[in-house]
This record gives structure tokens, C-alpha cells and sequence, in this order.
């Protein structure tokens, strides 16, 4: 018998491997991946048939992943490998179930977005653009971006008539076309006044976005990173710079300072606290001082 792809002398490997290379058009790469993978499972569980093959096995074999330390990835990998084997099992009769229906792969771990700390902030937005428009105008989309913890679409979607009471509010639209009504700080606003001052210089009469480009219309989402890394290279910051980092930025420092999470929720425009408590990441010391002073039980007696 030819040794089959996986390196073992399984037929039903082989049939099942001729039929991903002749019917389903899989690369190579991805045909060598799920060869190693259901190796590894025929040599575990050194079934005397595919046909035993349950539930039990499945787990069995996602547990053991674990303990050795496999990453929630490379675990995934697995459990999709072996469902894909497992519903060509069922097509030829070899199953009558699929035992791997209802198991489901570790969460990967999202991570955490990274944030200027606050003097990186400062060192960011601490420049006097004078009398360059295009610097103006940076300089009011970097201020209301920080000051307000805008997505880059909701920065970009931004009209005249968002800006409200005398510009200290900011009505956005965000995800699920949901509206917040946003504080604007006293810094964004000088830097917007001194934008507004200017606009007409690069905006049509008839324009109602916010922000312009030299092309004398809204200015895009790929036109605002670059201006935003442009500055972080001119501020000397040695890192990148995207909308993101800035709205992660502004969630961090309001968090830090507050501690309130329900309120960094409203502002960010969460639906669920669970967002913002990924979104956002106090270091623990921070978190324990927070819950000393706000727990009715973690209070130290006077006595």
C-alpha cells in the first residue's frame, strides 16, 4: 500500500485525502496541515475503526492539546480538521453522527489594543500647526478624537451639524446607526473654532462634512491614518499611530481616572459592558485601589 499523506497506513486517511486533492481544491499548504493534524489523532487514540470514533474521543483529544499548552489557535485547527474528516466519515457511511456537532474551539484571546501613555499624548498633540490649513485641520480631528474616543468611521462620517450647544457637544452615529451625544473638552474645542475659522478655504459651499481634504471634499478613512502617522513621526513618537490607538487612549486615561466603567461604556458606544471591559485594560494595582475605595466590605475598620 502507498503510504497515505498523513504517514500512516490508514485507507480510510487516503480515500479521505484523495478527495480533498480531487474534489475540493484545497492547497497544499492547507492539505499538509490537516495531514499532520489527523496524524496525530490516529496515533492517540489508535482506533480499531473510524467508526468508534464519539464525542468522548473528541474532547478527550482537545483536553490534551490543552495540558501540553497547544494555543487556542492550534486547537482550533484540530477540532476543524476533524470535523471536516468526520463529515466525509458521515457522506460513505462509515458514521452515523458527527461527533464533533455542539464541541466548540477555546476562544482566541483578543489582543488588547495598544494606547499612548498620557505624556505620549501630550507629546503627540503638543504642536502649533500656525497658519498651514491642512495642520489646522489635523490638529481638530487628532483634539476630537482623543477628547471624544471617535471610531475612525464615525470621525470620517462627521457633518457641520454634529457639532451642537455652541460645539460642546458632539452627536455621532456609530455602530448599529445608534446615536451618543458626546462632551466635547475645552482644548478640542479651540482646535475645532480655529478648523471652522479656516474650512472654507478647502470646502465647497454646499459641503456638509466636517472634515475636508486638499481635494476639497470629505476627507477618507486611509487619508486621515496617514496624516495621523505622519504627525506621530514629526512628534517624534517611535511607535505607530492609528485612530484606534487614540480611541484606545481615550478609554484607558478616562478609565483610569474614573473607574467608572459604565460611564466609559455610554462613551464609547458599547452595547455590552463585556466589550469594554476587553477594550479597556487597568493594571491590577489600579483595579484593587479602586475596589478598596468603593467596596462597602474591602473598607478598613476605624476601630
Amino acid at each position: 500500500m502507498v503510504e497515505s499523506a498523513t504517514g500512516c497506513n490508514d485507507q480510510r486517511l487516503e480515500d479521505f485525502f484523495a478527495h480533498l486533492r480531487n474534489e475540493c481544491n484545497l492547497a497544499k499548504r492547507t492539505l499538509d496541515t490537516y495531514a499532520q493534524q489527523l496524524q496525530d489523532v490516529h496515533q492517540q487514540l489508535a482506533l480499531k475503526s473510524w467508526a468508534d470514533l464519539s464525542p468522548q474521543h473528541i474532547r478527550q483529544l482537545l483536553n490534551q492539546a490543552r495540558q501540553k499548552g497547544h494555543s487556542p489557535a492550534s486547537i482550533a485547527l484540530k477540532l476543524s480538521a476533524l470535523r471536516t474528516f468526520c463529515q466525509y466519515l458521515l457522506q460513505q457511511g462509515e458514521l452515523t453522527s458527527n461527533p464533533t456537532t455542539g464541541i466548540q474551539a477555546p476562544k482566541k484571546g483578543r489582543p488588547l489594543p495598544k494606547q499612548l501613555h498620557v505624556d505620549e499624548m501630550s507629546q503627540l498633540l503638543d504642536f502649533n500647526p500656525g497658519e498651514d490649513v491642512l495642520g489646522i485641520r489635523d490638529k481638530a480631528m487628532l483634539e476630537l478624537t482623543y477628547s471624544c474616543g471617535l471610531r475612525l468611521a464615525e470621525l470620517t462620517g462627521l457633518n457641520l451639524d454634529n457639532l451642537e450647544d455652541g460645539k460642546h457637544q458632539l452627536r455621532v452615529r456609530g455602530k448599529g446607526n445608534k446615536e451618543r451625544l458626546l462632551p466635547v473638552g475645552r482644548i478640542a474645542r479651540d482646535a475645532l473654532q480655529a478648523w471652522l475659522k479656516v474650512r472654507g478655504e478647502l470646502a465647497p459651499a454646499e459641503e456638509k462634512a466636517l472634515f475636508i481634504s486638499k481635494q476639497r471634499r470629505r476627507i477618507t478613512a486611509r487619508q486621515i491614518a496617514q496624516r495621523m502617522q505622519q504627525w506621530a513621526i514629526r512628534q517624534g513618537l517611535n511607535q505607530p499611530l492609528n485612530p484606534h490607538k487614540l480611541r484606545h487612549s481615550f478609554a484607558t486615561h478616562v478609565l483610569e481616572s474614573s473607574g467608572d466603567l459604565r460611564g466609559v461604556q455610554e462613551l464609547l458606544g458599547h452595547a455590552n459592558l463585556t466589550t469594554t471591559q476587553v477594550y479597556t485594560h487597568l493594571d491590577f494595582q489600579h483595579l484593587a485601589q479602586v475596589y478598596d475605595k468603593a467596596h462597602p466590605r474591602a473598607r478598613k475598620s476605624k476601630s
